[in-house]
């Protein structure tokens, strides 16, 4: 773009060129002529006036000093013209140039002709004419140039030559020609450096501009996304904000960019470190959740944290986007209780079957006591009957009340690998394991963080192992396997029992549908509601005869990253009780 500009607008450049050309004609002449000029006043007539105004053989190299005045008045008077046809030729740039040029020639050869003949140091500002017709009209004028000037010093060496009776014609060959060859080869060499410097130009300008266009295309990008958007430098300092961003924070630019992030509501000093590094170790993002004050109330603020890569591969900053999530948490939360409310709908009509079965047993068997004339034996099998069924009662009641109202969490990093270690030493010590029953486990690798409750997760991992049990009532292999993967932590629990077809499969998680005798079927509704707060997920694979494997993926994070999101979770608890 800057290019083709520079290509429809010449004339005005090579006018500003050609004035300051001008200027720079006029301080050269002075500085070379005025110092013979000078000569005149400190010497006085008396030693000049008897020199002939006409020069000497070129080897004398003999000088009028009047001649300097004489030069200095042209000079002026040419500057006059040119500056007036600036104003008379504005409209043709290129002649006002040439005549300049030729005019500059004529000045310079008077020039050498008056102030030391061929031995004049002035010939060589032949060659500044020259390179400066080069320079500005590119090689076409420069040589033209040079062939002017060409003629005129061939026309002033033979005039002088010609003058003297033993004229040596090698020399004179000799001289014109090394003038001849230095005026061309000035031409072509200075147009041609011309030539490239403003193809380098023209390539820096479209270089520029195309650079220009990527910067505003990126701005308009950065803009214009729904996300907010935060950029920090190596110390936290923020250096941009999008206006999407501006708009979640509800803050103005000015109080954001140029201050430590901090300031800004999303993170607190200790808890943008404990982020900062856990995004520069293992993992490339981190993500988490704040609550954020602002204006209007408090904002659920969904955010990640990734490092921020200049082209030479180091790091150069901090990325953190992040997104309103208040919104969606409250439509989460009313789909929760959505949830919740139709589960609780379920279970209670399963709950009335469950304790509609004991009551009726525990009612007939008192209206048998009553009704006994005092078998002793018959009342003590009555009698157990009536507790077996209170217990039975009891604990369906009990686990109606776990699921439907679950105990408040307590969300720690803890080492999930160790944690199913060691009840897995439990489960194989307990009474539930016969002698029937080979218990394996493989844990890789051995030492693992996570996020969460390690009571609720130590819960899973009993109901699922229990079940396993109890699929194997005349023994079998129960293995537990631990993998480590780059977004989760994923364990097993694996039997050889009898499986499961694939309605009991479907209604594995519904409350109060056991498929053993004696259970309540809570067990693993309530393994189904824990992985889901967690933010995990539930697989099983079985088939009937085939045996069972149910995976349970949770999400990971290593220890920084745990104690950062934990601070994160305590410091919205602690503003919002």
């Amino acid at each position: 773009m800057s290019a083709a500009g520079a290509q429809v607008h010449p004339m005005p450049t090579l006018l500003r060129q050609l004035r300051w050309y001008i200027a720079l004609r006029l301080v050269a002449v002075l500085a070379a002529v005025l110092p013979y000029g000078l000569s005149l006043l400190l010497n006085g007539p008396a030693q000049v006036g008897t020199e002939s105004p006409v020069p000497a053989p070129p080897e004398s190299g003999a000088v009028n000093p009047l001649v300097a005045l004489v030069l200095l008045g042209l000079t002026c008077v040419a500057t006059l013209v040119y500056i007036a046809l600036l104003h008379v030729l504005r409209d043709r740039p290129k002649v006002q140039a040439y005549i300049q040029f030729y005019g500059d020639l004529l000045l310079v050869t008077g020039m050498v002709y008056s102030l030391g003949g061929i031995q004049s140091p002035f010939s060589l500002l032949y060659l500044v004419v020259i390179a400066v017709a080069s320079a500005l009209l590119r090689r076409r004028a420069g040589i033209a140039v040079a062939s002017g000037a060409n003629v005129l010093y061939a026309g002033l060496v033979l005039s002088l030559y010609y003058q003297t009776q033993d004229t040596d014609v090698l020399r004179v060959s000799y001289l014109l020609a090394v003038h001849c060859v230095g005026f061309y080869a000035v031409a072509l060499l200075t147009s041609y450096l011309a030539r490239s410097a403003h193809r380098a130009e023209q390539e820096l300008e479209a270089k520029s501009g195309h650079l220009a266009d990527l910067q505003i295309m990126h701005r308009d990008i950065v803009q214009s996304i729904n996300s907010g958007l935060i950029t920090t430098d190596l110390d936290g300092v923020v250096t941009l904000v999008n206006l999407a961003g501006l708009a979640i924070l509800g803050r103005p630019e000015e109080e954001l960019v140029g201050r430590p992030i901090q300031e800004s509501g999303l993170f607190s000093t200790r808890l943008w470190e404990e982020l900062t590094t856990a995004a520069s170790g293992q993992r490339d993002r981190l993500r988490s959740e704040v609550a954020v004050e602002r204006p209007g109330g408090t904002a659920s603020i969904g955010f990640s944290i990734s490092l921020l890569t200049e082209a030479n591969g180091r790091q150069g900053g901090y990325i953190v986007i992040f997104q309103d999530l208040t919104q969606w948490q409250r439509l989460r939360e009313e789909l929760r209780l959505k949830d919740r409310m139709a589960a609780v709908g379920e279970m209670a009509a399963g709950l009335a079957h469950e304790i509609g079965n004991p009551l009726a047993a525990i009612s007939g068997s008192v209206q048998l006591l009553a009704g006994s004339g005092g078998n002793e034996a018959s009342q003590r099998r009555l009698v157990e009957i009536l507790l077996k069924e209170s217990q039975r009662l009891d604990r369906t009641v009990k686990g109606f009340l776990r699921f439907a109202r679950p105990r408040e969490r307590s969300i720690v990093p803890f080492d999930i690998a160790h944690l199913l270690a060691e009840h897995f030493e439990l489960l194989r010590n307990s009474e539930e394991v016969s002698r029937q029953h080979t218990l394996e486990i493989d844990l890789d690798p051995p030492s693992v963080h996570l996020l969460g409750d390690p009571d609720q997760v130590t819960q899973i991992f009993w109901n699922l192992a229990r079940n396993s049990l109890r699929a194997m009532p005349e023994g079998g292999t129960l293995r537990v396997l631990g993998r480590l993967t780059p977004d989760v932590y994923l364990f097993q629990v694996l039997d050889t029992g009898r499986g499961m077809s694939e309605e009991q499969r479907a209604n594995l998680f519904h409350p109060f549908r056991s498929f053993f005798d004696g259970g309540t079927g809570i067990g693993m509704a309530i393994v189904y509601r824990i992985v889901q707060e967690h933010g995990g997920r539930l697989h099983v694979d079985s088939r009937p005869g085939g045996g069972t494997t149910i995976s349970v993926e949770l999400p990971r994070g290593d220890a920084a990253a745990a104690r950062a999101t934990m601070e994160s979770a305590l410091l919205a608890t602690s503003e919002h009780p």
